[in-house]
């Protein structure tokens, strides 16, 4: 399968919510050099994983473009200021994001197999404890915030609280 960005059409194989061009652009005016020395290639691998991540772990609000699209952009009915987003484009917040997790992705892997983290453990005679209340996964959370406008939520983490 080829690399392909989604254009706002609803593009029944598109995998990426961002260009390499548009993501070059994002790191160089942020400083990321590590970036550039990625090969197009492993850019391109590195935005598809960041675009499969944000597919399988956010709820978005409002509802796909069409029945055949590949990604959960473009969509209907989701809120701004003064209406709603255009339903034949990705909100920059959400291209912006992916170029985010393109980065980390480029470094790592964004999901990766958990286990009971371990608080305490004793070598001999061995005697391990493990932690019954800690995250057992790792949480972007500038990327959460830089998303939560478009999305249903996260864990609660996204509710609007309103003070009277």
């Amino acid at each position: 399968m080829a690399f392909e960005i989604e254009d706002g059409s609803g593009k029944s194989n598109a995998n990426s919510f961002i260009s390499v061009a548009d993501c070059d652009s994002y790191h160089a005016l942020r400083g990321n050099t590590n970036w550039a020395t990625l090969t197009n290639t492993e850019k391109e691998q590195a935005i598809v994983r960041a675009t499969d991540f944000m597919q399988q772990v956010y709820s978005w609000k409002g509802s796909r473009k069409t029945d055949t699209q590949a990604l959960a952009w473009p969509r209907y009915y989701v809120e701004r200021d003064n209406g709603y987003y255009p339903s034949d484009a990705i909100p920059n917040e959400v291209k912006n994001a992916c170029a985010e997790l393109a980065f980390k992705a480029a470094g790592g892997d964004l999901s990766p197999d958990i286990a009971q983290r371990v608080i305490r453990e004793k070598i001999g005679p061995i005697e391990v404890e493990y932690d019954k209340n800690g995250v057992q996964f790792t949480t972007y959370r500038a990327i959460n915030n830089l998303l939560a406008p478009f999305l249903t939520g996260l864990g609660g983490a996204f509710k609007k609280v309103i003070r009277t």
